[in-house]
């Protein structure tokens, strides 16, 4: 099978947690793109449901507060089961 190169543009954020993700799953940019490609040939488009997600206010709310407070060092986390439902006893 021949190749050939491709040059795409990809958000350096994007690029970074797809390459951590595909070294997870032993495997690289090339070959995760190429695997993408297949599926888009084989299904005659794309290979997942493209759309707009309609989440209501409050579960938007609570996806940043929740995003918010995994980010902040200060809240104390829970390593084991007991030790969160000590907490929530507390």
């Amino acid at each position: 099978m021949a190749t050939t190169p491709t040059q795409v543009r990809i958000d350096a954020d994007v690029k970074a947690a797809a390459t951590e993700l595909f070294d997870r799953l032993g495997l690289d940019m090339s070959g995760a793109v190429n695997m993408f490609l297949h599926q888009c040939v084989l299904r005659g488009g794309l290979p997942f449901a493209v759309e707009v997600p309609q989440y209501a206010q409050k579960t938007l709310e609570a996806m940043a507060e929740a995003k918010r407070i995994s980010a902040d060092p200060d809240v104390p986390g829970c390593a084991t089961m007991e030790e969160l439902k000590a907490a929530l006893d507390r």
